[in-house]
Order: C-alpha cells, then structure tokens, then sequence
C-alpha cells in the first residue's frame, strides 16, 4: 500500500471512531473496536491521540457484564467550536457551533440583493470577530468556517460556479474568505448542509433515504442515502427549482421561461401580488389570503398546489422513506403543512407510494443551515487532521 493510501486510511479511521464517539457517547475503547473492526491497538492510539488535543474525556468506569469494567469516552463538547454561515440573497446568518451541533452564540445581519461577493466576503469577516469578541468565544478553539449558500457549489476547490439568488458566477469563496479570516472555509450548496443537520440531529435521524425540499427564495431538494449525501456528478443533483413546468410560462431568474420555482418562491409570488396591488413582504400576502382576498387566496394555493406536486416528482424519482419540508415558507407559516400534506394524498401522490413514506417538518427549521455548515466543517478538520 503506498504511503497516502496509508495517510487516507489512518484519516478515515480517526474521523470514524470521532463520529462513533460523538453520537454514541459515553461509549468504551472495546465496543467501538467491535463496530469498526479495528484492532485496539490502533483505536487505543487514535482515543490517545484525541484525548491527549483536548477533544476526549474518560468518564466513570462501568462493569461490562462479569469482564472487567470499561472506561467510557465522551466529547469535550466545547473543545473545538466552527462557524457556521447561511448566506442568502437577503441576509446572513452566522453561528458559533459546537461538537454537538448546537449554536452557542450567533445573529442574523441584512444583506442587499446586489452586494458584490468581496463586499458580502469582508462583512462577514468582521461580523465574525464581532461575534467571537462579544460572546467572548475562545478564538484558539474555532477551527474554521463552514457555508451553506443557493446555487451550483464546487465543494471540493470552495468555489460558487453559479448562484441565481446572489448573482455570483465562479466566485473562488473558500479562498477568498480564507486569506481576509486566516480559518481554513468549507462550503457547500445550503440544502446540502441542511440535510446533513437534519441527519446527524434533526428530523432525518435512523432514515436511509431522506429527500429534504427547500422552498423559499429559491426551491430545491438535497438527497440522503444511508447517511451519504447524494451529489452527482458536478454536485447539482436536487437543483429541482429550475426544472421546466411550462415553457411558455414566466421568467425565471436563471433566464429560463417556466421553471418550477417560479410558480413557488417568494420573489415570484410578490411580483405576480404587486401586478394587484403594493405588497412587500411574504407575510402581507399571507394576511391578504387569511383576510378572503381572493387573488390572495390563489396565489397561495397555487403555490401550495405546487409544491405537492413538487413532493410527487421527486418520490416518484427517489422513492425515499421520508420527505423533510423546510425553508422559509415552510418555516414562517408552518399552517402549511397540513395543506400541503393533504394535497399530496388525496390529488398528486401516485397511487403505489402513498403510505411509503412520510411528510416531516424540518426539526431545526432556520437554525439548519448554519448548524450543518459549523458540522460540515468541523467533518472537514478532523478528516484532514
């Protein structure tokens, strides 16, 4: 075996007993000996290497039937901390997260539509040291950034190919906020890393075929295979949004004529509500369907309708166990579950799939984002360390 064959492999197998431990402490030397089929002589060096960095603590001892008692291994939960980032075409959300997953500091900042990458770059820069700086975060313990962003990601050389809702095309991101933060930056596309939140602490949890959808300000779904998050060949598989509905139907921001989110997102419901009358937010369309207006009520239930046909699509295509809701319209007027739901089995699920899976709200709805961000690259440090 040559040499980085070897370096790969001690790599996978320090990052599997890390994942073992974190979901399955407080868990002993032997038992993860026995998951991995490693010997334990390399799984005592690998807990040695990890407890010796400050990541690991043993607990009490317990007896493990009528053997000889077991010391048990658990996380230092805030031993290492990441940054976790959403950025969207209107604001961006920046959280400190720990081993965990859990957010222990964070804000949301407004962003304008036509920010310039270096200007959205350095901001978040400097809202990063504000953050660690109010919430006195020990800033030796963060060990890099994570962002989950709309559009076609390169995830593996960190740049933005393509992104509709932030007008970026080939932007080299990981790089760049690299060189302005000096902490190395994984990022990829926001549902992606929604979906791993939900896998590892959410909604998907002991699912082996998980289909997130996002529907917001764009819409498009992310995929879970036993516990893999399905990519496809240049990581643009679940770009559902801008699949064609209608080809004579209205323009897309892509520009495309018809595409599925057109008929769903919010920048196209507000634009189809001001050809009414003045309307500027999601929510004064909202009220206007709960007050009977009537063109109100259709815009609305035609995006409703919509989106179960959206669900239709992709189980049709995935056959998946469960379908997670999320985005911004799932998350601010959850009322819609209900509906959309009972559109999906009485009208648009095909008749062999209904009962072959199941609808769920996101677990950690607006948090998502920048929790699977921070565990994105928390993932990332302990694979390369």
């Amino acid at each position: 075996m040559k040499k980085h064959d070897q370096d790969f492999m001690k790599r996978q197998n320090r990052l599997t007993v890390f994942e073992i431990i974190k979901h399955q402490q407080p868990i002993s030397r032997a038992a993860i000996a026995k998951q991995t089929g490693m010997s334990p002589t390399t799984v005592s060096r690998i807990v040695g290497e990890l407890t010796e960095e400050g990541y690991l603590l043993e607990t009490e001892q317990v007896s493990a039937g009528l053997g000889r008692k077991s010391t048990l291994l658990a996380m230092v939960d805030a031993a290492v901390l990441s940054v976790g980032v959403e950025l969207d075409r209107h604001q961006i959300k920046i959280g400190i997260v720990d081993i965990q997953g859990n957010v222990v500091a964070g804000d949301t900042y407004p962003r304008s539509a036509d920010e310039s990458a270096e200007v959205t770059l350095k901001r978040i820069g400097a809202e990063i040291d504000r953050l660690t700086k109010s919430n006195q975060i020990d800033c030796a313990r963060l060990i890099g950034i994570g962002i989950g962003l709309p559009g076609i990601v390169d995830n593996d050389t960190g740049v933005v190919i393509f992104s509709v809702q932030l007008g970026w095309k080939n932007v080299r991101l990981a790089e760049r906020l690299k060189e302005i933060t000096g902490y190395d930056v994984a990022i990829d596309n926001e549902l992606k890393v929604k979906a791993l939140a939900e896998h590892m602490k959410g909604a998907a949890i002991g699912s082996n075929r998980t289909a997130l959808l996002g529907f917001g300000n764009g819409v498009g779904s992310a995929l879970i295979v036993d516990g893999e998050i399905y990519r496809g060949k240049t990581n643009s598989a679940g770009e559902i949004g801008h699949t064609t509905i209608d080809p004579n139907g209205m323009m897309c921001d892509c520009g495309k004529a018809g595409c599925l989110q057109t008929f769903i997102n919010i920048n196209s419901l507000l634009s189809e509500a001001n050809k009414i009358r003045p309307v500027r937010s999601i929510e004064e369309l909202f009220e206007a369907r709960r007050a009977g207006e009537r063109w109100a009520v259709y815009l609305v239930e035609r995006a409703l309708m919509y989106m179960a046909i959206t669900i239709n699509n992709v189980v049709c295509m995935y056959n998946p166990d469960s379908v997670i809701l999320s985005g911004e319209l799932a998350d601010k007027f959850p009322e819609i579950y209900e509906e959309v739901v009972e559109l999906c089995f009485t009208r648009f699920v095909w008749e062999p799939l209904r009962g072959t899976f199941a609808i769920m709200r996101s677990e950690l709805n607006e948090q998502g984002v920048v929790i699977g961000s921070g565990l994105m690259s928390q993932n990332c440090f302990f694979a390369l360390e």
